[in-house]
C-alpha cells in the first residue's frame, strides 16, 4: 500500500504547479519519511484516535495505518481524522484509507476547509481528544493582523507561521499522554519569533525525540524545498527525561546515527530564550569544552550590528566605483580568504556611497572592524565567515557604510583595536566556533542576534589571537585551530 501512495505522491507531486504549491504552504510527504516517522510512535493499544492534519494524500495516515496492519500499534479501534484544504486530493486521499479498511477496524473522515478555524472551534468546545498526530504542516507565514493570527489567540496560541500553529493546535487537540510526530522546519529552534510556541511546547508536552536531516536539500527534493527540516516527537503531560537524538543525511536514512543526551543539553537552564539545541553527536564540541570561552559580547564591551544600509532604499546615493564626495560601501563580495579588496573593479554591486545629511546616519567612523556574512549558500562548508576591515586599504575615507547582509563587530558604533578585531575573526573562524553554531542554528542566515547570544573568549586572549595573525603570512584553518587550541582561560 505504501508504494503505491509513493506512486500517487510523485504523480501529484509533479503535476501541481509551483505557484500552487506555494500557495498552500504544503510539500507532499516522501514514503520513507513518512514510514520513518510512523515508526517513531512507541507501542500503543486500545482505541487510537489519529488526527493528520494537512494530510495530503494520506502518506502519513498510511504509514500509521501499515503499523497497525504490522501489529507494532495494536489498536481495537482505530479513528482518522485527516484535514485536507486542497480539495483536489480528497480523492486520493479517501482511496488511499479505504485500502485499509478492510485490514484494521478503521473508521475516518475527511474533513476539508481550513483547519485552523476547525481546531480552534474543537478546542474552545471540547469534542473528544486525539491519542495521536502525524504532521507534516504547511510552511507559510502569517500576518499579524491575518485572520488566522486573531483565531489563534482566541485559545492563547501567538505564533508566526501555519506550522507552528498546526503542531500547537495539536498539542492542544491532544489526550493526555497523546503522542505527535511532526516534520517541520527547524528555524522554531531559535527563532525570537517562536519563543511562545517554545514556550508552549515545553510547558505542555516533553520532547522524546529529534532527528536531524543534514543535508537541506534532500528532504522534500521533488519539491526543490532548502529549508532544514526535523521530526519531532512529543508526549503530551509527559514529564521530561532525556531526548533521543538522531541523524541522517537524507531521508533513506542509510547512515542513520543516534544518541541520548540529557535534557540540559537540549534546552540550557539558564537560557531566557529557551533556545532548542540539536546535538548531532553525543560529547560537546571543542567551544562548550574550552574554560577559555566563557564571556559575553556585553561583558567584552563590544556591540554586533546588522548592516545598515539597505541599498535598494538607498539607490540614488549608491556609485559603482569612488568619487569626490563618496566613501566606502561593503559588501559580503569584498571580503575573501585572502582579506579586503576594495574597490572591486567589475563588480555587480557598488563600491561607494554618498556621504550628506542623507546618509550620514547610516555611516561608521573609519577604524577597524570585524565583519561576519549574514548569509551562505547551500554548497558552503563553512556557515561562520568573518573578515577584517582593515581601513589602510580604503584610502583616506572618513566614514564607512557596511550594507544589509553583512554583520559588523564595533565598540560603540567606533571601530575595535586592530589586534582586537583581526583576533575576533580568528575565532569566529574557526571550526569549533562553525560546528557550534552548526549544532545551533537550522539555517544559513547569521543573524546579529545568533552572533550576541555565543560566547567568547576573554579580550585578552581575542588580542593575543589577533597578535598573533598579524604576525604570520595567509592563515590556513588548520593554523587557526591550532592556535585556538592554545588558549586558557
Amino acid at each position: 500500500m505504501c508504494s503505491a501512495l509513493e506512486e500517487v505522491r510523485l504523480r501529484v507531486s509533479k503535476s501541481t504547479e509551483a505557484t500552487k504549491k506555494s500557495h498552500l504552504g504544503q510539500f507532499l510527504t516522501a514514503g520513507r519519511t513518512a514510514a520513518f516517522m510512523a515508526g517513531l510512535f512507541p507501542p500503543a493499544s486500545g482505541n487510537c484516535r489519529l488526527l493528520d492534519a494537512g494530510a495530503g494524500i494520506g502518506s502519513l495516515a498510511g504509514a500509521f495505518l501499515e503499523r497497525c496492519v504490522s501489529e507494532a500499534l495494536p489498536c481495537n479501534d482505530i479513528q482518522v481524522t485527516a484535514f485536507e484544504l486542497d480539495d483536489s486530493l480528497h480523492t486520493d486521499l479517501k482511496l488511499g484509507l479505504l485500502g485499509y479498511a478492510d485490514r484494521l477496524p478503521l473508521h475516518f473522515e475527511i474533513i476539508g476547509g481550513d483547519f485552523i478555524e476547525a481546531a480552534v472551534n474543537r478546542v474552545q468546545f471540547g469534542p473528544a481528544r486525539f491519542t495521536h498526530a502525524i504532521l507534516n504542516p504547511p510552511y507559510k507565514k502569517i500576518g499579524s493582523a491575518s485572520r488566522h493570527r486573531l483565531l489563534l489567540r482566541q485559545v492563547g496560541i501567538e505564533t508566526v507561521n501555519l506550522y507552528s500553529a498546526f503542531v500547537a493546535l495539536a498539542v492542544l487537540l491532544m489526550a493526555p499522554g497523546g503522542q505527535i510526530v511532526a516534520i517541520i522546519p527547524r528555524s522554531f529552534c531559535n527563532g525570537p519569533y517562536y519563543r511562545p510556541f517554545r514556550d508552549l511546547l515545553l510547558e505542555r508536552t516533553a520532547i522524546r525525540h529529534l532527528h536531524l536531516f543534514e543535508s537541506r536539500n534532500k528532504t522534500f527534493r521533488d519539491d526543490d524545498v532548502l529549508q532544514e527540516n526535523i521530526i519531532i516527537r512529543l508526549e503530551c503531560g509527559g514529564r521530561q527525561g532525556p531526548v533521543t537524538i538522531s541523524t541522517s543525511t537524507d531521508d533513506s536514512f542509510a547512515d542513520l546515527a543516534s544518541h541520548e543526551h540529557p535534557f540540559e543539553d537540549i534546552l540550557f537552564p539558564d537560557d531566557p530564550q529557551r533556545f532548542i539545541h540539536v546535538p548531532t553527536s553525543p560529547g560537546k564540541n571543542a567551544c562548550e569544552l574550552s574554560p577559555a570561552v566563557r564571556h559575553s559580547l556585553a561583558a567584552l564591551n563590544i556591540q554586533v550590528s546588522t548592516g545598515p544600509v539597505v541599498d535598494f532604499r538607498l539607490r540614488e546615493h549608491l556609485r559603482d566605483l569612488p568619487e569626490d564626495g563618496t566613501v566606502p560601501l561593503l559588501y559580503p563580495g569584498h571580503f575573501a580568504a585572502s582579506g579586503l579588496t576594495w574597490p572591486l573593479a567589475g563588480a555587480r554591486k557598488p563600491n561607494a556611497i554618498q556621504r550628506s545629511e542623507a546618509t550620514e546616519k547610516w555611516l561608521y567612523p573609519r577604524g577597524f572592524y570585524c565583519v561576519v556574512r549574514r548569509f551562505s549558500s547551500k554548497e558552503e562548508r563553512r556557515r561562520v565567515v568573518a573578515g577584517v576591515v582593515d581601513p589602510g586599504l580604503l584610502a583616506d575615507a572618513p566614514m564607512l557604510g557596511f550594507e544589509n547582509h553583512l554583520n559588523l563587530f564595533h565598540a560603540h558604533r567606533h571601530g575595535l583595536p586592530e589586534a582586537l578585531a583581526r583576533g575576533l575573526a580568528v575565532f569566529l573562524n574557526t571550526t569549533a566556533v562553525d560546528e557550534q553554531f552548526r549544532r545551533f542554528s537550522g539555517h544559513t542566515q547569521v543573524n546579529a542576534t545568533d552572533l550576541k547570544r555565543m560566547t567568547y573568549p576573554s579580550r585578552e586572549n581575542l588580542t593575543r589571537l589577533g597578535q598573533w595573525a598579524m604576525q604570520q603570512g595567509q592563515l590556513t584553518q588548520a593554523m587557526i585551530d591550532a592556535q585556538f587550541g592554545t588558549l586558557t582561560a
